[in-house]
C-alpha cells in the first residue's frame, strides 16, 4: 500500500476519533471529549493535506469522507446503540463499494 494511502487512513481514523468525541462531548459541555474533537480534527486535516501532495483533492476527499461515514455509522451502532435500518446498511455498503472501486480501478489515485 502506498505511503499516501497509509497517511490518508490515519487521517480517517483521526477524523473518526474526533467525531466520536463530538458525540461524547455532549454539545461541547464536557471538557476532555471537546479537546479530543479539536485535536482529532486538527490532526485529520493535517494528514489529509499531506496526501494532497500526491493525490487529487476529489479522490482524497471521497475516500476520507466515505470511510469516515462508514466508520462513524459502525461506531454509532456499537458504542452509542444507534440503530441502522436496511436502507441505511444498503447505503453504507454502496459508499464502501464506491471507495473500493476508486481504490482498485481508478488511475487517478496515485497507485
Amino acid at each position: 500500500m502506498p505511503k499516501a494511502y497509509l497517511i490518508l487512513l490515519l487521517a480517517v481514523f483521526a477524523e473518526t476519533i474526533g467525531t466520536t468525541a463530538l458525540q461524547a462531548s455532549q454539545q461541547f459541555t464536557k471538557l476532555w471529549p471537546s479537546v479530543l474533537v479539536v485535536v482529532g480534527y486538527g490532526f485529520a486535516f493535517y494528514l489529509m493535506a499531506l496526501t494532497l501532495k500526491v493525490m487529487p483533492v476529489g479522490i482524497v476527499y471521497a475516500i476520507w469522507s466515505g470511510l469516515g461515514i462508514f466508520f462513524i455509522a459502525v461506531i454509532g451502532f456499537v458504542v452509542f446503540g444507534q440503530k441502522l435500518d436496511w436502507p441505511a446498511v444498503l447505503g453504507l455498503s454502496m459508499i464502501l463499494a464506491g471507495i473500493l472501486i476508486i481504490h482498485l480501478f481508478s488511475k487517478t489515485t496515485g497507485h
